[in-house]
């Protein structure tokens, strides 16, 4: 199994060598996608939305690993050179003041207008109620990620890995608001 696992790991890496953006966008793609599934498994849900899944899928595909790939070698580019922890906490705070807050908007526009088609007024009014909370929140994980992600990844990973994490992060926000509709149901 571990020669399967190693093989695996050897020809992501030639694709990802050969056609870095590609692979991270279909990367992204697939554990977005995973990560809703799991998350609406984790909700309830007897039958898995597919039209929701393939929506999510998308965005990561299409959006998340693009901008990622862009970033990252945005950054590297910007701080080229540059090593350090004062390097990696400039690196964190320059992410976490654009990108995070950046990323937090399009993808609540995004899902709110694509994935559960609701008209651009109540997409607006919904981004305007809870934006500030969603980013609070993200600011209180994220940099942790970022830190880990520019101190120890490799630039060709790093996508990998916030994919990754975001994806465990879908599945724990879901988990969140299941509970608190169930308690809110009890109440």
């Amino acid at each position: 199994m571990s020669e399967v696992v190693s093989m695996a790991g050897q020809a992501y890496m030639r694709q990802l060598q050969a056609h870095p953006l590609r692979t991270k966008a279909i990367t992204s793609g697939v554990l977005a996608g995973c990560s809703d599934a799991v998350a609406q498994k984790i909700s309830g849900v007897t039958k898995l939305q597919l039209r929701r899944l393939l929506l999510i899928a998308l965005y990561g595909f299409a959006y998340a690993g693009p901008f990622g790939h862009f970033l990252h070698k945005l950054m590297d580019r910007f701080f080229k050179g540059k090593k350090g922890k004062e390097t990696t906490a400039k690196k964190v705070l320059v992410e976490q003041l654009t990108a995070s807050p950046w990323n937090n908007m399009m993808f609540m526009m995004y899902y709110g207008l694509v994935v559960e088609g609701r008209p651009f007024g109540q997409v607006k009014s919904k981004v305007k109620k809870d934006y500030a909370s969603v980013q609070l929140t993200a600011w209180k994980f994220w940099p942790i990620v970022s830190w880990i992600n520019y101190e120890y990844m490799p630039l060709q990973l790093r996508v990998l890995f916030h994919s990754f994490v975001a994806s465990c992060w879908a599945v724990f926000l879901n988990l969140k608001a299941a509970r608190s509709i169930a308690n809110t149901k009890k109440a």
